[in-house]
């Protein structure tokens, strides 16, 4: 039986949504995991159930925009100074990591209160 272009998109997001579970599995810590394509429209994300956003509708569709729009700029530079590994957002509440791959944007928020964020992040370079 043939799939339809829906039904290969269901699956589609259906894979990325259990790559955000195992993300948000990593620690206790991993507040948020999405997956955004390139022009900043998320494709699925999963907040830790006790955990409430620190951002509004809005604001999120506004960050998404912008960090889309980053990484394709990226993009260019990549031949002159090599692959991105990650990108980190140090706020005071949460940090951003920021991974990209095959056009996708992979957002995680981790609670500032970790310690060992570099052990997080080479666990979710693994998963992805």
């Amino acid at each position: 039986m043939v799939k339809t272009p829906a039904e290969k998109w269901q699956n589609t997001i259906v894979k990325y949504r259990k790559l955000c579970q195992k993300i948000t599995q990593v620690s206790p810590s991993v507040r948020y995991a999405g997956i955004i394509n390139e022009y900043g429209r998320t494709l699925t994300g999963i907040v830790r159930s006790n955990v409430k956003p620190l951002l509004k509708s809005e604001q999120v569709k506004n960050e998404f925009f912008i960090l889309s729009t980053l990484m394709n700029l990226r993009k260019q530079s990549e031949k002159a100074v090599g692959k991105l590994n990650f990108v980190l957002l140090d706020h005071q509440k949460v940090s951003i990591v920021i991974f990209q791959k095959n056009n996708l944007t992979y957002y995680i928020s981790v609670d500032n209160k970790e310690k060992n964020l570099n052990l997080i992040i080479s666990k979710i370079k693994k998963i992805i």
